[in-house]
């Protein structure tokens, strides 16, 4: 009778467990770490070809790389021939280097019917010439992310990083007609089994955490997260940690990006470490790249790495 006792309870303890654990969900079972693993850096500042680039992400074992432009040539990778493409996913791939994001420049200009807060200083005929080639950008559009869905397919990455027109004075003014552009692309990516992530750039529409979190609630689409860079809020005088942090989306965060410059001594020093550690506690999986955005750019880009694996190496 002891031992029938004992399984009994053994039983319903062990269920009792089991029950625990699935409610606790997967965040709460298996705590996920931020590692080197999840480290990345865009190419085309890491090194002046991109032999040396695969250079620099073996010398810090790194499994991933983001995208922009070719070192050498400084194309857009997104709007490379399909040879072209082709060819860069091979030597990364013999490298054993995977894609984690592709930067893109898509709707990183002035949308028709906007009034931008900035306008360069031009004459009445390079005015004219802009904003031919603006509308013409707007008139490509599907065709420019049917294009971007395609390298991204054969660079075997689904997340793409997509801008939400150049910033007016009330960005809240166009979020409806931001909200409809997105939409238009959301049946292309969904085909082609990607993902398009809005990046808060201070130059754009979406440039703070806040603006980040209301876009979203506009497009709960899976298909739509955002890319989050932190020192881009800086510049429109916004605290990115831990008051925009604590306002973003946190299930929405697909990819976010260091800058150099945040992470050495200086005016524009950010709190990277308590970030990383917020980001871990939240549970966040995926990739954090550097884009380093300082010169001399190569050089910066080795000490912000160090930077980067120290701060891991924290966690």
């Amino acid at each position: 009778m002891m031992s029938s006792a004992i399984t009994s309870l053994t039983r319903r303890h062990v269920l009792g467990i089991s029950a625990a654990a699935l409610a606790a969900g997967p965040l709460g079972a298996f705590k996920s770490r931020i590692t080197k693993a999840n480290i990345s850096a865009i190419t085309d500042e890491i090194g002046l070809t991109q032999t040396d680039a695969i250079a620099f992400a073996h010398q810090y074992g790194l499994q991933w790389v983001e995208l922009r432009n070719v070192p050498e040539t400084k194309k857009e990778v997104a709007f490379l021939s399909e040879p072209e493409i082709k060819a860069l996913a091979a030597q990364l791939a013999s490298n054993k280097l995977k894609v984690s994001f592709l930067n893109t420049s898509l709707m990183k200009f002035a949308w028709p019917g906007t009034d931008p807060v900035k306008v360069p200083v031009e004459t009445p005929e390079q005015r004219t010439k802009r904003l031919a080639a603006n509308q013409k950008r707007w008139e490509n559009r599907k065709a420019d992310v049917e294009t971007a869905v395609r390298a991204a397919n054969i660079l075997g990455t689904d997340k793409i990083r997509i801008f939400a027109g150049t910033r007016v004075a009330k960005p809240e003014t166009v979020y409806s007609l931001i909200q409809r552009t997105m939409e238009e692309f959301i049946p292309i990516v969904e085909k082609g089994k990607c993902r398009l992530l809005i990046e808060n750039e201070y130059s754009e529409n979406i440039g703070t955490s806040a603006e980040t979190r209301d876009i979203m609630k506009l497009l709960p689409s899976k298909s739509i997260g955002f890319n989050w860079d932190p020192g881009n809020e800086l510049y429109l005088k916004a605290v990115s940690y831990p008051d925009g942090y604590n306002l973003l989306p946190k299930d929405r965060m697909l990819n976010a990006q260091f800058k150099a410059k945040n992470l050495m001594e200086g005016e524009e020093k950010i709190d990277w470490l308590s970030i990383l550690k917020a980001m871990q506690n939240d549970g966040y999986q995926g990739q954090i790249g550097l884009e380093t955005h300082t010169t001399p750019v190569v050089e910066s880009a080795h000490t912000a790495m160090k930077t980067i694996m120290h701060l891991v190496g924290q966690l």
